[in-house]
């Protein structure tokens, strides 16, 4: 009956959406029944009834005992993350985690190693990063690492998956080190294990180690909720976004930003409100942009874990090329090398000045104008602001920008 008035189907939408307060379904098939998720692209931040002076926004966190003026943490990637890289971003207000089972930890001159995974062409790439990883990792290498970090005056932030979770659990209690990141495609807290293989109980790791477990990566309500009952400090979300990821085609895995951290940053709340203990949730993956830092901010994040955006710049590890953490896998290679070139030093990128007109130089900034826009003091409060589908936002009347490869267009 509303055919001849299209002007009603709209409204007649959105209401029957909101008529269902826990999911939209969405009937994919006679016996499946699905909900729509949304990824960051897709959403728009709205401008509500007060503006705020730009130096009154603060976006500070706190992450274990570490209060961080910014609410960035750079990746643990090689491409991403050394030492050096490691206290600037400390030194920078951010946080910069290594890898433990990469390159820094394999090899005593990991320049070397570097300087080959940049030379080398593109049908060669794979099977010369599963030659190198294939190195072990060696315990002098990964005290060395944090020493180095904690000597120059760095916080010295570690990641691992659960397997080296174990194997070098006892050298990281005896070590410096301040932070640990239990880091795989996927993180849960029931792992059925084969008979006589020994299973990480991510409970008993956050009792046992004398320092803040930040596990992940994680997409749903209920995996969120778990980690947190579990005792983790924090926790990363986001399966499959990351610029040089390919586990979504590969695995078919993940869920859309967006979608994953309004869940996830739900079960933090109700976490809260159990318990008094505060899970600041880390959105990872899929963000280039300082736009798509506030995007994550709006959506429940406490602060974005970035990797493509970091190895821009001139002190990266990665000369100018970024790759996943999931390359070398000697079965199932999920990343690949992409080149992401050099725009500009550290400083640029996350504190400005920007030198470039995309967003991706001056993050902090970004987030700051972007919550005095918005008239949002605190990230708290940047957690409130509105939201609506915007699925246009990036399109939206540039086209000659996107002719001209400028701005939102390159």
């Amino acid at each position: 009956m509303f055919l001849n008035k299209p002007w009603l189907i709209a409204p007649l939408v959105v209401n029957l959406i909101k008529m269902n307060e826990t999911n939209v379904n969405i009937e994919l098939g006679l016996n499946k029944k699905v909900r729509r998720a949304y990824g960051i692209d897709e959403i728009a931040l709205v401008p509500g009834k007060r503006t705020l002076d730009y130096d009154l926004t603060d976006p500070s966190w706190l992450i274990g005992e570490f209060k961080r003026e910014v609410p960035i943490v750079a990746s643990a990637m090689d491409s991403v993350v050394d030492v050096n890289t490691a206290v600037e971003l400390t030194k920078l207000g951010a946080l910069g985690v290594i890898n433990m089972e990469g390159i820094q930890t394999r090899y005593k001159k990991p320049d070397e190693i570097l300087n080959q995974i940049a030379s080398v062409g593109k049908n060669d790439f794979v099977p010369l990063m599963q030659k190198i990883y294939s190195e072990p990792i060696k315990e002098e290498l990964i005290l060395q690492r944090i020493n180095e970090v904690k000597e120059r005056g760095g916080i010295a932030a570690f990641s691992g998956t659960p397997q080296a979770a174990i194997k070098f659990q006892k050298i990281l209690n005896n070590s410096k080190i301040d932070l640990f990141f239990l880091q795989g495609t996927v993180v849960s807290t029931e792992h059925i294990g084969m008979e006589g293989k020994e299973s990480l109980n991510i409970k008993d790791l956050c009792q046992s180690m004398k320092i803040p477990i930040i596990a992940g990566n994680c997409v749903t309500y209920e995996v969120a909720k778990l980690l947190m009952h579990a005792g983790v400090a924090g926790l990363m979300v986001g399966i499959g976004p990351g610029a040089a990821c390919t586990s979504r085609g590969v695995l078919g895995i993940g869920i859309p930003q967006a979608t994953a951290i309004v869940d996830c940053s739900l079960a933090r709340d109700e976490y809260f409100k159990e318990s008094g203990r505060y899970i600041p949730i880390i959105g990872d993956g899929g963000i280039v942009t300082g736009g798509d830092i506030c995007k994550c901010l709006a959506c429940g994040a406490d602060a974005v874990m970035i990797g493509s955006p970091i190895a821009k710049s001139t002190n990266a590890p990665g000369k100018g090329y970024h790759w996943g953490m999931a390359t070398p896998s000697p079965l199932l290679p999920r990343g690949t090398r992409i080149e992401v070139g050099s725009t500009g030093s550290l400083q640029r990128i996350i504190k400005g000045p920007a030198l470039l007109d995309d967003g991706t130089h001056n993050l902090f900034g970004a987030i700051r104008t972007s919550m005095s826009t918005l008239g949002a003091k605190t990230i708290k409060e940047m957690q409130e602001v509105e939201i609506v589908i915007a699925p246009s936002l990036l399109t939206e009347g540039k086209v000659y920008q996107k002719a001209q490869q400028l701005g939102m267009g390159k």
